[in-house]
């Protein structure tokens, strides 16, 4: 069982009322700590097929240009999705299942480019906009029973679990991957950095903030309980922990290295990019109304999120 990063952009940043602010209200924490950010997914070779764990931002996302009241940044890109995934030494065609966490395009910018693979979804989430026109999509219902103390999985192959792990969005899941006597949780958005593993906090990203508590009292229990590399999608955090087979122990978290920062302008396009999920914003497909004169009201027509979540591209 081997697997591998697909590293598609770093130097990004996650601020503390973003990472911890979700159920005790961002205002409690301190915006000028930024957790270090970075944007991969994930790669499982068994042997036998390939599977991937989300697809990446989709091609021609424009970089974000962050300010000093940014609440996050995704990052500068290395390179696009399929740059890194091409770079592991992989064929689009050689890929048999996708597993995908949740919806945001972040994670499911790709999916079109590999027609070829099963694209396993959270039957809750197959309504989303973003997996429209795909028909390869093969919706789950989790009827393999309990995994440890996870009420609801589907076996996917020898040793991959797919989770039931509602909260972020209500068909967020995980995966996790047995191999040495470890397992590696694969995840999209439980936590945004490690920092709120630790910590026990929630993002202020959710749609049952209820589910999503539930989901990360039991990744923590899981975790406690079982030798666990915790291997997330926002941070470089991730792929450092799989690099490292680094097994998470919440009560000696490794130390905090925070991001360095760079606000120096650029020229800007006029577009506006979803941090959240994505979306770009531009005026020539909205009657040339340019962003700064949308309402204070408006919200992200993908994920719902408020243009505060939105920066500069």
């Amino acid at each position: 069982m081997i697997i591998k990063a697909v590293k598609f952009r770093k130097d990004g940043f996650y601020t503390q009322p973003f990472v911890f602010g979700g159920e005790e209200g961002p205002e409690k924490f301190d915006p000028t700590v930024r957790y270090r950010g970075s944007l991969q997914n994930y790669l499982i070779d068994t042997g036998d097929e390939v599977i991937l764990v989300d697809t990446g931002l989709p091609a021609g996302t424009p970089e974000e240009m962050p300010d000093e009241k940014s609440p996050l940044f995704t990052g500068k890109d290395i390179c696009s999705y399929m740059e890194a995934f091409a770079a592991l030494g992989y064929k689009p065609e050689k890929v048999t299942k996708i597993l995908l966490t949740h919806k945001h395009g972040d994670h499911s910018g790709e999916l079109r480019s590999f027609p070829q693979a099963k694209i396993y979804v959270n039957a809750d989430e197959t309504d989303a906009a973003e997996l429209q026109g795909l028909d390869n999509i093969v919706p789950v219902s989790f009827t393999d029973g309990t995994y440890y103390n996870f009420p609801a999985s589907q076996r996917i192959a020898e040793g991959v679990y797919y989770i039931k792990a509602k909260g972020h969005t209500n068909g967020n899941s995980i995966v996790i991957v047995e191999s040495d006597g470890l397992f590696y949780m694969l995840h999209g958005d439980i936590t945004y950095v490690d920092e709120a593993l630790y910590e026990n906090k929630l993002s202020v990203v959710f749609e049952d903030l209820a589910a999503a508590r539930e989901t990360l009292d039991r990744v923590r229990e899981f975790v406690r309980n079982n030798p666990t590399v915790y291997c997330g999608t926002h941070t470089p955090q991730g792929y450092e922990n799989l690099e490292a087979k680094q097994v998470m122990d919440l009560d000696r978290p490794v130390p905090t290295v925070l991001a360095e920062v760079d606000f120096s302008e650029k020229k800007a396009s006029g577009k506006y990019v979803c941090s959240i999920c994505g979306y770009v914003y531009d005026p020539a497909e909205h009657d040339g109304v340019a962003f700064e004169d949308l309402p204070d009201d408006w919200r992200c027509p993908r994920c719902k999120q408020p243009k505060e979540k939105f920066n500069r591209a």
